[in-house]
């Protein structure tokens, strides 16, 4: 009696299961390279490749994926650019509304007469105000806090469903919803900084005329100090009132992910 064939696959198989895998990779690579908390320069590339690998996994059962000779051929590479689209396109939506705690930022410093008090910031690695980069890292804290890095990432996954590989993909739909984040950000950004901006407005304008009135009186030693310590009081004072405008932010920016690939996947 002959030996029980040992079960196994052919290398052409395994071979195409990996083209499959790393193919699925593409869409959740590409948002994690874009997407805020994922991208910061703090997070080595291969934790972030090692991320996409993990969460490729769930793909294989949330869509069908193109065969191996579809991928093989020239013209998958339009499936490949059509994915990383998506990818990026998902991950500048949350970074453009998340830019809303960096222009309240600016903006606080610039009023304060702050802007040159600048240093590296870890997240992107460019030089930024220090006011900016605490209402940064502080948005940052709460959309971890309130599970919205899980929520994004579920989105992205949930996507291969809205949007499976080879299906059209309504461009226009997507870059418009892509564009109306931009208004999202400006106004939370002037949520953000308007309780401080005015009142350092108002005290600005009460420097300058005492400074008129009392030529004596220098503004840099007078008012500068005066300025600073307001603007250290009024982001002490309106610390309360900050947190459920960043909690509103991650809101904003996981609805207008939603909205993003709702939108292109009507087409």
């Amino acid at each position: 009696m002959g030996a029980a064939a040992i079960p196994g696959l052919e290398l052409s198989e395994v071979m195409g299961m990996a083209l499959q895998y790393l193919f699925a990779m593409l869409r959740i690579g590409a948002f994690l390279l874009a997407a805020p908390l994922f991208s910061a320069r703090f997070v080595p590339l291969p934790v972030r490749i090692l991320f996409a690998a993990v969460l490729a996994m769930p793909v294989f059962s949330v869509a069908p994926l193109p065969d191996p000779e579809m991928l093989s051929r020239l013209d998958a590479v339009g499936l490949v650019i059509r994915e990383l689209a998506i990818g990026v396109a998902g991950g500048l939506v949350l970074q453009i509304i998340f830019g809303a705690a960096a222009i309240a930022g600016d903006w606080i410093a610039a009023t304060a007469g702050l802007g040159f008090a600048a240093q590296i910031d870890p997240t992107s690695g460019t030089q930024s105000p220090v006011i900016s980069q605490f209402f940064t890292l502080f948005l940052i804290a709460t959309f971890v806090s309130l599970d919205g890095h899980l929520l994004a990432v579920s989105m992205m996954v949930e996507s291969m469903r809205i949007l499976p590989p080879g299906q059209g993909l309504d461009a226009q739909a997507m870059i418009k919803a892509g564009l109306s984040t931009g208004s999202i950000m400006l106004d939370l950004a002037a949520r953000l900084m308007m309780p401080v901006v005015s009142v350092l407005l108002l005290l600005n304008i009460v420097i300058g005329v005492m400074t008129r009135s009392a030529p004596q009186l220098n503004v840099f030693s007078f008012g500068f100090p005066l300025t600073i310590f307001a603007t250290v009081l009024l982001l002490f004072v309106t610390a309360p009132t900050v947190a459920p405008v960043l909690a509103d932010t991650v809101d904003a920016a996981l609805m207008a992910l939603r909205a993003m690939l709702e939108a292109a996947g009507n087409g």
